[in-house]
């Protein structure tokens, strides 16, 4: 069966049929961290609507190494190693960032810049797109999945 959106490595697949409630290109230092790149472009799913077909599979792991007990986890794939999603352990969103975790980058807009701080030294983003220092000011957490 063919979906919206599909990802993953050759031994776990995600997928979804609903489109992402957010995507941004990422400029926060956590990301910073963990991709190696000044920014990444990341769609964010409702929790319930990002499946995994392999969720045992999984090795998780902080997606913030400094802070450790916070919400996220890095999934990434116990075979292969390939960064599957990011999951949120309060289930309320699955995040992707397409070019890294196996899925088509120009199916997902990006439509502003996130988390930019001009005391990281980085020059600000000049696309034409809006950039913010946090998520977009419209941004809402959904309810949590049961």
């Amino acid at each position: 069966m063919s979906h919206r959106y599909s990802g993953g490595c050759e031994h776990i697949h995600t997928y979804a049929d609903s489109d992402p409630i957010d995507g941004h290109q990422c400029h926060c230092s956590v990301c910073r961290r963990v991709t190696g790149q000044n920014a990444t472009q990341l769609a964010f799913f409702k929790h319930g609507d990002l499946r995994i077909d392999n969720p045992e599979g999984l090795n998780r792991q902080p997606y913030n190494d400094q802070n450790p007990d916070g919400p996220l986890e890095l999934c990434t794939c116990a075979t292969c190693g390939q960064p599957i999603i990011v999951d949120d352990k309060q289930r309320r969103i699955r995040v992707i960032a397409p070019h890294l975790m196996g899925y088509d980058a120009s199916q997902m807009p990006v439509d502003y810049h996130a988390f930019c701080d001009p005391a990281h030294g980085l020059p600000r983003p000049d696309d034409g797109k809006p950039v913010y220092e946090g998520l977009h000011p419209d941004f809402v957490w959904p309810t949590p999945a049961a």
